[in-house]
């Protein structure tokens, strides 16, 4: 009965956020501090959770709504959160307190804009895969609905994704590769499903994209609208560095004709109780990729999958600094058997 109720744990977010964009000072970046602070500091401190729901557990899990519902309402909360961002700026307020509220949005956005979208960017539902699209386009990065669950899951940890890191790069090169790639990705499927070069889906993300860059413009101005920009793209960097932990240095053999299943070996993956409450589950990321369509209250821990040494949250601050990254992860690849190509 109250399994559900833990997911509200990522809704703690959104009340700071509020208070970030109603109050000034301080409280501009205890967003920050909270994913990137309190949440690394207390996964050092609890012990990961390998546990696993009984067949039974996992039955009730997937058939009781409320798990759906706590996931939907980070559609509205997102959409009202953006409107507060917009309306909250302004050129008269202090610089330290603008970028603050910047982050803060940025955070959402990577967050429940585009990780609340995976998850329901997953589903069969044409009803959740339109929230999962309204979600995406608060951080512009609807192209994501298209390349991931056509692209990414198909290619992954093969030099053909994108959105795989490879050994020895680091996360800013990564970036670059998967910014460009994973965009142009979109559009090859796109272009392929629809036949056409004009009228694909993602020539209709673009529209939708642009007219909200456009009504953003109208009605808040040149200012509010680079600040947006600027969030979006937090956003979207704080999804693909989540994208650069949860693959880097695993590839697939290749045989004959074709790559290898994917496997759990080819994800790492975290049991640290925080961040897995507050990306819903994301971190039991083998067992995603092994069935995507499993919602995330059911996602197992799987033996075979290479750990990680703490939470998303402080592999991201890793990830940051790539000679600290190489030496832990390599460690970490050492320790799980997983020669380096």
């Amino acid at each position: 009965m109250f399994r559900p109720f833990r997911y509200i744990t990522p809704y703690f977010l959104y009340l700071l956020a509020y208070m970030a964009f109603t109050k000034t000072g301080i409280y501009c970046w205890i967003p920050l501090a909270y994913l990137f602070f309190c949440i690394p500091l207390l996964e050092l401190l609890i012990q990961p959770d390998g546990k696993n729901l009984s067949e039974q557990e996992e039955l009730e899990a997937k058939s009781n709504t409320l798990f759906d519902i706590v996931l939907w309402l980070t559609v509205p909360l997102q959409i009202g959160a953006l409107l507060l961002f917009l309306g909250s700026l302004s050129s008269e307020s202090s610089l330290l307190d603008t970028m603050g509220r910047v982050v803060a949005m940025g955070l959402l956005c990577g967050t429940f804009g585009i990780n609340a979208a995976h998850e329901l960017g997953h589903r069969v539902s044409k009803f959740e895969q339109f929230l999962a699209k309204i979600l995406l386009l608060t951080s512009l990065y609807m192209h994501f609905f298209i390349e991931h669950n056509k692209g990414h899951h198909k290619h992954v940890a093969t030099p053909e994704d994108p959105s795989t890191a490879f050994y020895k790069q680091h996360v800013y090169a990564f970036w670059i590769q998967t910014f460009v790639g994973t965009q142009k990705k979109a559009w090859q499927i796109a272009i392929t499903e629809s036949k056409s070069r004009i009228f694909n889906e993602m020539a209709l993300f673009q529209l939708i994209q642009f007219s909200l860059i456009g009504a953003v413009y109208y009605f808040f101005g040149g200012f509010v609208l680079v600040c947006f920009l600027v969030a979006a793209f937090i956003g979207a960097a704080l999804l693909e560095t989540v994208n650069y932990i949860e693959h880097y240095g695993l590839q697939r053999d290749f045989a004959k004709t074709t790559y290898e299943r994917v496997k759990p070996a080819h994800s790492w993956n975290s049991n640290h109780i925080m961040g897995r409450l507050t990306l819903f589950e994301l971190s039991r990321h083998s067992d995603h990729h092994y069935l995507a369509s499993r919602k995330y209250q059911i996602l197992r821990h799987m033996e075979e999958a290479p750990q990680m040494p703490t939470g998303y949250p402080g592999m991201i601050l890793l990830a940051l600094f790539p000679p600290i990254w190489f030496k832990v992860m390599h460690r970490q690849m050492e320790k799980f058997g997983i020669i380096p190509r």
